[in-house]
């Protein structure tokens, strides 16, 4: 089972991924921690509203990766490819422009070979205060930007996302109700 986080910086994708770690139900799952902060530690390649082509597709070819690697293994990801289409987007048609559309039509095509393949996708929502990492974008701007085109490509391509919402205890609860109601088949 693929399971992923998905939504803009700094909404407790990864904070709910460390308490999934700790709870029985993902016994036997794997953890794959976020790929845009991999991609910069291993290519040293700018990020967020920095980013580039290369940026871009060294993001693209490591989300393929994650789907190749995990694909028939139980693994609870960061981060999906809906990430790489929302991301590469706000590059190609945002205000820095610094994606071509060649590199936005293969995020696209992508995103259309990927997305069907992952169980469930919990998209956290964007109520949680941006906080200095020393690597994510504190760029209001570019957050609402992002936060607006994930809603944009969810309706869209109609992307069966379950939103989390609320404090860290409730946004468990419908993770935790979720996976029973895929396990019990309500």
């Amino acid at each position: 089972m693929i399971v992923s986080f998905t939504g803009a910086q700094s909404t407790g994708k990864s904070t709910l991924l460390e308490e999934c770690k700790k709870d029985g139900r993902f016994n036997g799952f794997t953890f794959q921690h976020e790929v845009t902060r991999w991609v910069k530690k291993t290519y040293d390649l700018t990020i967020n509203e920095n980013g580039d082509e290369l940026t871009q597709l060294a993001i693209l070819a490591k989300h393929l990766d994650n789907y190749l690697v995990y694909r028939n293994k139980d693994v609870v990801m960061d981060r999906c490819i809906l990430d790489g289409l929302v991301y590469t987007t706000y590059l190609y048609a945002g205000p820095n422009q610094t994606v071509n559309e060649e590199v936005y039509d293969y995020a696209e095509f992508l995103f259309k070979t990927l997305i069907n393949k992952i169980d469930i996708i919990f998209y956290a929502e964007p109520e949680i205060p941006l906080v200095d990492d020393g690597e994510r974008s504190v760029n209001t701007e570019f957050r609402d930007g992002i936060v607006k085109l994930f809603e944009e490509a969810i309706k869209h391509f109609k992307i069966p996302v379950v939103r989390l919402t609320g404090s860290k205890k409730e946004r468990m609860a419908i993770i935790y109700k979720t996976l029973d109601d895929l396990k019990y088949g309500k």
